[in-house]
């Protein structure tokens, strides 16, 4: 979904827009959407980038992209699997591939690929998005917590962690939880999930086991905004 309003300096606005892992993104020069499925392609305007963590159904839907790039001319970036199932509809120039640790910069706003720790998918990443002011977003897509998390939460400081809850193989609250625990996030949001008890859980654990970070418990649609941590 577009987000008409715009970011303050130092913040930050998302917006989650299904069950599953896909979040717009706003900094104050640029939008981000990651992973659009279940959507209209209208509901997107002025797009910047579509960034696609792997090539699972509600993750990459190669219609749903190929749409969104004709109506906004925006940037697709992919992992490998995604990028070559891409190829055939995203002009040449338009089109990135994401390696694992690679960065790419859309000006002032920078995407590092991640790894992702998601077995079933072919090439997986996770991202992280760093603003022009420096806030800093950690999309996990499916992945579930890995030991390289830790040293990645305390090099990058992170401002959001989206932390997968539910639906993917192996996904609950206490996995979630273990990736904020890890990451050790400003704000953590409990996401890829259809169920409200999930989230609770989510949100009674990390208050226990991590106190010092906020749990966003986000509805869909809603337009949420953070900003750049203290």
């Amino acid at each position: 979904m577009s987000i008409e309003k715009k970011p303050q300096k130092n913040e930050i606005l998302f917006v989650w827009f299904n069950r599953y892992a896909g979040v717009t993104i706003k900094t104050p020069s640029k939008t981000l959407v990651i992973d659009p499925v279940d959507v209209k392609p209208r509901n997107f305007q002025n797009i910047d980038a579509v960034l696609i963590t792997h090539e699972h159904y509600d993750h990459l839907d190669q219609a749903l992209v190929a749409e969104i790039h004709k109506l906004t001319q925006c940037t697709v970036i992919a992992d490998p699997t995604s990028f070559r199932r891409l190829r055939n509809t995203i002009p040449q120039d338009k089109l990135q591939e994401a390696q694992q640790e690679s960065e790419i910069k859309l000006d002032d706003v920078t995407v590092k690929a991640e790894k992702s720790n998601h077995p079933p998918a072919a090439t997986p990443l996770s991202f992280i998005i760093t603003s022009e002011d420096g806030v800093k977003v950690f999309h996990t897509s499916d992945s579930l917590p890995y030991p390289e998390m830790a040293a990645m939460g305390e090099r990058e400081k992170l401002d959001v962690v989206f932390c997968t809850i539910g639906i993917a193989p192996g996904a609950s609250p206490e996995a979630g939880v273990e990736i904020a625990k890890l990451t050790k996030p400003k704000v953590a949001v409990p996401y890829h999930t259809g169920s409200a008890a999930d989230q609770k859980r989510f949100a009674e654990l990390l208050k226990k086991e991590l106190p010092k970070t906020h749990c966003l418990i986000p509805e869909v649609g809603k337009i949420y905004e953070v900003s750049k941590r203290g």
